[in-house]
């Protein structure tokens, strides 16, 4: 028998860094970045400069038809010159905006539909090194058509929706052809029996 203790993971034990300062270098609708000095036994003092949402977290809406299928929103993406595959998503209007009245409007307004059944099934960091953003994950069923506002801004004016079988999406993502992060992870989630009651 081991005399080993094993120690459970626990992510609000002591930081190992102190915070000295913080000023806000940037502040825009969705996001800004704050300039933080952190303080380390070890290592002593050092700056970050980190990003924080303004108006709460992303979400997402995994959705899928009578048919079996997921729709998916080509989308161009300024920062990577690209055009990505993604479930349908966005941000509160107003800072009072549920995260579930979100789902609600960015089905309808980016794949035009409404849905019967709308659970969440995850929250996410995106990329908690540097940033607080977290995305917000709903499974939606029991959709039905929906009027649908078809612009959805300047860098792609018109939604296009394509239709994908879990399979069809799950191959997607396996080949590269899916990148967008939340969208994996949607995908993935479903490819792996995503069953929500």
């Amino acid at each position: 028998m081991s005399n080993e203790t094993y120690r459970r993971f626990d992510p609000w034990r002591p930081a190992p860094v102190e915070e000295k300062s913080r000023r806000t270098t940037l502040d825009s609708h969705y996001f800004g970045v704050d300039h933080v000095t952190f303080s380390s036994p070890e290592s002593g003092p050092f700056e970050r400069d980190l990003l924080h949402e303004n108006i709460g977290d992303t979400i997402g809406v995994l959705a899928l038809t009578s048919k079996g299928r997921v729709p998916f929103i080509e989308q161009y993406r300024l920062p990577t010159h690209r055009w990505t595959l993604e479930i349908p998503c966005g941000h509160a209007k107003t800072p009072g905006e549920q995260p579930r009245d979100i789902a609600v409007r960015k089905l309808r307004d980016e794949a035009g539909y409404a849905a019967q059944h709308l659970t969440q099934f995850t929250r996410f960091i995106n990329t908690p090194s540097f940033s607080a953003q977290h995305t917000v994950l709903f499974y939606a069923t029991g959709l039905t058509p929906a009027p649908t506002d078809s612009q959805l801004g300047p860098e792609t004016p018109r939604a296009h929706v394509r239709f994908y079988t879990p399979d069809e999406a799950y191959h997607m993502v396996v080949n590269g052809t899916i990148v967008d992060a939340k969208t994996v992870i949607a995908v993935l989630r479903l490819h792996c029996g995503l069953s929500i009651e």
